[in-house]
């Protein structure tokens, strides 16, 4: 069996010798692992991988040769069905047949024009049905419902992500710069980029200037400091925040913390959707406190990096109309700020939570990838090994 997982592991590319594989058969023998499915796990993980991005491969091979030796346990399920769960019967599900049945309204100002009309004329509560303001029908206003292209209005998160504005007001979740759990395949990463350099105050022994030093003065000790060698790169990083973003939260935060660890120049922003004319530091006094966009471009000069993360997943109007954002009317498009911003930051890349695979079903996407001249990257390891190299070009 355990030539077995030693040749599965070679043929999924994991990089194992035959000297790692002699060393876990030597443990094994002297009781290290003793008869525990899970400790024979990180024994034989600690001894064959020696890099965390074969860490996946290795899971799915030990999975695959060594199922079944310990059945799971299950113990009995008793409980109330959430009412929650309750709550979604009341939503409309249609399938994609129906979906493609229902027509749009056909345009922004159409939208907005038809919006203001129904304020004016609906007198009470509407359920169902395809013109008011409503719950669980196919009109473009309102909540628990299906229309290609409307106003999301009285509902708790996003269904279908084809909302053009949102009514209602909402509270985003700041990115925990503790976490550490995950981030060390990022770090990796990260270090592609790196220009070191010594700055301030002189701190750190110098050890060879002070060997030479010392001897050059007859042997009487001469100690020779020097500032500490940090990363001198600087990083403005400006993260998408709430809405279709929180599935992304955990990964984000990753992000988050190793680069704070990598960077000693990293200032950071966060924005919804698109950028606009203001960003925010913190969500909870993002309406009280934000900074301008302007203010942004005219602190941190040209030589930082700008990184922007977000899944670009938002009506294209966001993009192309002034008025556009869900939450606000912006005097400006948000492709007018992003050109400001590519103009300003030569080196910019997008990382984008949202699987590749996926990024053609979503117009927008192509639209922010375009105006960065297709510098947008998934945020796997790959891909931001990809924008690392990217922003380290001149």
């Amino acid at each position: 069996m355990f030539a077995d997982f030693f040749q599965t592991l070679r043929k999924a590319e994991v990089p194992v010798s035959l000297r790692e594989y002699l060393d876990l058969l030597t443990a094994m023998e002297r009781g290290v692992a003793e008869y525990k499915v899970e400790d024979f796990y990180y024994l034989s993980r600690a001894l064959l991988v020696k890099d965390e991005r074969h860490i996946d491969k290795f899971d799915l091979v030990f999975g695959h040769v060594f199922r079944g030796l310990e059945p799971p346990e299950f113990d009995d399920v008793e409980g109330e069905i959430p009412e929650e769960w309750l709550r979604k019967m009341g939503e409309l599900e249609l399938t994609e047949e129906e979906k493609a049945q229902i027509e749009a309204m056909g345009g922004w100002e159409k939208l907005m024009e038809t919006l203001r009309e129904r304020l004016a004329e609906q007198e009470g509560r509407h359920q169902g049905g395809k013109k008011w303001i409503g719950t669980q029908g196919t009109s473009p206003y309102g909540a628990n419902g299906y229309n290609p292209e409307g106003v999301r209005i009285g509902q708790e998160g996003n269904r279908n992500n084809s909302a053009v504005k949102v009514w209602d007001r909402r509270e985003f979740k700041d990115l925990d710069g503790g976490v550490e759990i995950g981030t060390r395949n990022i770090k990796v990463a990260l270090r592609r980029l790196r220009k070191f350099a010594r700055e301030g105050a002189a701190d750190e022994l110098d050890l060879d200037d002070t060997i030479n030093s010392t001897a050059r003065n007859g042997g009487w000790l001469d100690i020779k400091m020097v500032p500490e060698r940090h990363n001198a790169v600087k990083v403005l990083l400006m993260f998408d925040v709430g809405g279709s973003m929180d599935p992304h939260i955990r990964m984000c935060e990753e992000l988050f913390s190793a680069a704070r660890t990598e960077f000693k120049h990293l200032e950071y922003f966060y924005f919804h959707n698109c950028v606009y004319e203001s960003l925010w530091r913190e969500n909870r006094r993002r309406r009280a406190g934000g900074t301008g966009t302007w203010d942004v471009l005219h602190t941190y000069p040209a030589d930082y990096k700008l990184v922007l993360v977000g899944d670009a997943t938002m009506s294209p109007y966001e993009i192309s109309h002034p008025g556009g954002s869900v939450e606000h009317w912006n005097e400006e498009a948000g492709e007018t700020w992003l050109r400001r911003l590519v103009r300003t930051y030569p080196q910019v890349a997008w990382l984008n939570p949202m699987p590749q695979d996926r990024w053609r079903y979503f117009p927008s996407i192509g639209m922010v990838s375009e105006i960065l001249d297709g510098r947008m990257y998934p945020l796997t390891i790959e891909g931001l090994d990809d924008a690392m190299r990217g922003l380290s070009r001149k």
